[in-house]
């Protein structure tokens, strides 16, 4: 790391250092000269050894005495106003950002390919930094997961290009500055920022305005949103155990991830692949290395029963429809999905499509809502016991299990769990630890 960047002599403290965007932020302020600092309100964070390896503490806990003389103090939309530190930095007359202020300034540092969309953004991101890094073009990126085949989640390359993930969930996408943006779908997710879909359209087409190049999926509505576009699509995805391919434009792809919504991704990044100037069939052929992203269909390990445990980011009922599509091609005995409910006020509005997805599964297990930055008391009557009863009523008398905690649910899967089934931990929250657990 060099103390001689751009940003020497800049002292940047991130509250909330240990998640998965703001770490990559404090990662690459760190490479570009700044000094960083930060706060976590748990241990624990998978990025923390990451954040170490760059000489970054994280300090455990949020309090006044955190925040340094004379910092810039950076926050994500998760973190409330009366935040300690928060309120300190605004007696003291300290500058504050958004996290996407910060990101903003990079992708004003180097021409930037910024991907979004409701689905896809993780993966298809970590293509195209697999991809460019192959072809020779060491490209920066901040990314919302671990890129697998770096063993990151952001980076301060060499090469030309930045590669960034654009958050729509609190529209902070507008404040980016990319040169190719990529659309990989659009659909009403975040509740309490959209009002309706026409709401989400509004916000992607304004983001894809602000890119000189705007790569989109290949439908009538999502090509709408662009006045001009790059379409782009997978066809003819031939689907296998071992993972997918389909041909881009005459070049064979192949990639060792299952379902066609990765095939999907991998045409949306190598299609900005070819616009920033790599070789299409250099590209193509580097997917077929592709591992993944942490916490996208990621093979946790085998229980002690026989069974194989994947865990997965999936969080909408698109995502566990699309994921759960994707284990059957694996050819499993069962595909068991464990569901953890992510937020109250998205398990209100959409329970009855979760249990429609879910109720694909062989044998479904719900658990309690991870409340996230919500209270349970705002949004009364809402549990994961709404999405179980949904998914009973479309399982066709498959059975449904609902468990308050991860003891109970741990206890069940043990017992339920045989040779040959695949078990699909799904959700933002900490689910992943309940996938651990079977494992260990």
């Amino acid at each position: 790391m060099s103390a001689d960047g751009p940003w020497a002599g800049r002292r940047l403290h991130f509250v909330g250092i240990g998640g998965a965007g703001m770490s990559g932020l404090a990662l690459v302020a760190r490479a570009l000269g700044a000094s960083v600092s930060g706060s976590d309100r748990a241990a624990g964070s998978p990025y923390a050894a990451t954040l170490r390896a760059a000489g970054i503490e994280p300090t455990m806990g949020h309090a006044a005495a955190n925040v340094p003389e004379g910092a810039e103090l950076v926050v994500s939309s998760a973190i409330p106003l009366e935040n300690p530190e928060r309120a300190a930095a605004r007696e003291r007359g300290l500058r504050e950002l958004h996290r996407a202020d910060l990101l903003g300034e990079l992708t004003r540092l180097k021409p930037t390919i910024a991907i979004t969309g409701t689905h896809g953004k993780t993966t298809t991101s970590s293509m195209v930094v697999h991809a460019l890094r192959a072809c020779g073009m060491d490209p920066s990126y901040l990314v919302g997961g671990e890129v697998r085949s770096t063993g990151a989640n952001a980076g301060w390359g060499t090469g030309e290009w930045l590669v960034v993930e654009a958050d729509e969930s609190d529209r902070s996408l507008l404040k980016l500055s990319p040169r190719i943006a990529v659309l990989t779908n659009a659909e009403l997710d975040h509740h309490t920022t959209y009002a309706s879909q026409r709401d989400v359209d509004d916000t992607f087409r304004a983001f894809l305005a602000l890119a000189g190049t705007a790569v989109v999926w290949d439908r009538p509505r999502l090509r709408a949103l662009a006045a001009e576009a790059v379409p782009f699509d997978a066809r003819a995805v031939e689907l296998h155990a071992g993972g997918s391919a389909f041909a881009l434009d005459g070049v064979r792809v192949e990639l060792a991830l299952p379902g066609v919504h990765n095939a999907r991704n991998a045409a949306g990044a190598l299609t900005a692949c070819r616009l920033a100037g790599a070789d299409l069939a250099a590209a193509a052929a580097s997917l077929a290395s592709f591992t993944g992203a942490g916490r996208r269909f990621e093979r946790v390990g085998t229980t002690a029963s026989g069974a194989l445990v994947v865990d997965d980011y999936a969080h909408h009922p698109t995502e566990v429809r699309a994921t759960i599509e994707a284990a059957r091609t694996l050819g499993p005995r069962r595909v068991i999905a464990v569901f953890q409910p992510h937020l109250f006020s998205r398990t209100a509005r959409q329970a009855r499509e979760f249990g429609t997805a879910l109720a694909l599964a062989d044998l479904v297990v719900v658990l309690e809502i991870y409340p996230a930055r919500e209270r349970a008391e705002d949004h009364p009557g809402v549990t994961g016991l709404l999405v179980a009863e949904a998914a009973a009523d479309a399982a066709g008398g498959r059975p449904i299990a609902w468990f308050r905690d991860f003891d109970a649910a741990e206890t069940y899967l043990r017992a339920a769990l045989g040779e040959g089934d695949l078990c699909l931990t799904l959700g933002a929250g900490d689910v992943d630890a309940l996938g651990r657990r079977l494992v260990a």
